[in-house]
C-alpha cells in the first residue's frame, strides 16, 4: 500500500531502521516471555532517540513553511529538546529551548549537549511545559525571526506521523525475522509516540496490544491522559487521511508506575537500569526507558504474559541524562 506519510514534509536526520533485537539474557533471567527491543536509542542523532523520527515531520515542516527558527519546551535533562536542539543544527536553523529550573553551575547531560550544539536556552523555573513559549515567539518575532514552534516532546499530528512510519518499519523488520509480537511496551509521556502508533497500527492492520507506562502524573493537564492520546490519534489519522474511528479501549496507559513523579529515581528504575545493563549490555535512561522497563518486569513478575509470548520494548533513547543522575542511580 502507499505509505500515507509519503504526503508530508520530511527531513532526513536518522538513521533508519533502527536495529530489533533479541533480549535473550534477560528474558531467561526474568523467566518470561521472550524479549524483543526496538532500539531507538541508535536513531544517531547526538546520541539519538525516539523524538529524531517526529523530528523528521516537524524539521520538514518548518522549512517547508520558510521558517529560520524552531522553538520548544521540556524538562532541564530533556531528551525531546537536545535532539530539537541536533536537528536544528543539521537544518541550519536557529534553537531557542524553554527549559524548566535554573540554570545550574556546571552543565552536564543533556544540558552539556544542548549548549555544545548552539541552542539558546531561556530557564522558566516551575514551567517546564511551554508555558513561556508564546511571549518569547513573541520576542523573536519582533526580532525579526520566523519562529516555528515545536510542542512539548513533539507530539501533534505531524510529529506523530513519525511513529506512524515506524510501525511500518517494524512490520518489515518482524517479517524479515520470521516472527510476531503479542505486545509492545513503551515509556508514554507527552502522547505522540502512543499516539501515533496507535493509528499505524490500523494502518498497517498489525494484531499487537500497545501498553504505555505513564510517566508524568501531569502528561495531559487537567484531563485524562489517555483522552489526550485518544484525540491526537484522530488528529494524526485526520492528518493522514486515514479513518480515525478510535475507541477508548484503543489506548492502554499504565499509571501504577508512577512512584514519586517524574523524573524521580526509585528502587523500580534503578533495578530495571542495573538489570539490563548487566545482562544485556544496553544502558536505559532514569527517567523513560528506566520506569517503563520497570513496569515491565513487574508485570512479568505478576504473570501477565506466558512464556510464550512475545513482548517488544521500544527503547526511546535517553542516554545522556543517565549523568545526571550519577548520585540516584547508586543509592
Amino acid at each position: 500500500m502507499n505509505h500515507p506519510c509519503h504526503t508530508l514534509p520530511k527531513k532526513t536526520l536518522g538513521c533508519f531502521p533502527t536495529p530489533l533485537v533479541a533480549l535473550n539474557r534477560l528474558s531467561d533471567h526474568l523467566g518470561g516471555p521472550r524479549i524483543l527491543m526496538k532500539r531507538d536509542d541508535q536513531t544517531g542523532l547526538a546520541s539519538g532517540g525516539n523524538k529524531t523520527r517526529k523530528l523528521e515531520f516537524l524539521m520538514g515542516e518548518a522549512t517547508a513553511t520558510g521558517c529560520d527558527t524552531v522553538i520548544t519546551a521540556g524538562a532541564a535533562q530533556s531528551n525531546h529538546c537536545r535532539q530539537t536542539a541536533a536537528a536544528a543544527a543539521c537544518c541550519g536553523l536557529g534553537c531557542h529551548l524553554v527549559l524548566g529550573g535554573e540554570r545550574p553551575d556546571i552543565l552536564d547531560g543533556n544540558l552539556l549537549l544542548d549548549d555544545l550544539l548552539g541552542a539558546e536556552i531561556h530557564w522558566t523555573g516551575e514551567y517546564r511545559k511551554g508555558e513561556k513559549i508564546p511571549e518569547i515567539v513573541e520576542q523573536l518575532v519582533n526580532q525579526g525571526y520566523n519562529p516555528y514552534v515545536i510542542p512539548y516532546g513533539g507530539s501533534n499530528s505531524t510529529g506523530a506521523a513519525g511513529f506512524v512510519a515506524a510501525v511500518s518499519e517494524l512490520q518489515s523488520q518482524l517479517s524479515d525475522m520470521k516472527a510476531s509480537v503479542n505486545s509492545i511496551v513503551f515509556a508514554s509521556s507527552s502522547g505522540g509516540t502512543q499516539a501515533g502508533l496507535v493509528v499505524g497500527k490500523k494502518i498497517f492492520q498489525q494484531g499487537f496490544d500497545l501498553i504505555g507506562i505513564g510517566i508524568d502524573k501531569g502528561e495531559a493537564g487537567d484531563g485524562p491522559f489517555s483522552d489526550h492520546v485518544l484525540q491526537l490519534a484522530g488528529a494524526t489519522a485526520d492528518r493522514l487521511n486515514v479513518d480515525d474511528d478510535f475507541c477508548r479501549t484503543d489506548i492502554i496507559v499504565r499509571n501504577t508506575y508512577l512512584g514519586d513523579g517524574y523524573g524521580v529515581v526509585g528502587d523500580l528504575e534503578r533495578r530495571a537500569i542495573r538489570l539490563t545493563a548487566e545482562t544485556e549490555g544496553i544502558l536505559l535512561d532514569p527517567v523513560y526507558t528506566g520506569r517503563a522497563m520497570g513496569g515491565l518486569m513487574d508485570m512479568i513478575k505478576k504473570g501477565e504474559f506466558s512464556s510464550r509470548d512475545t513482548v517488544l520494548f521500544w527503547h526511546t533513547g535517553g542516554l545522556p541524562a543517565l549523568f545526571s543522575y550519577a548520585e540516584d542511580l547508586q543509592q
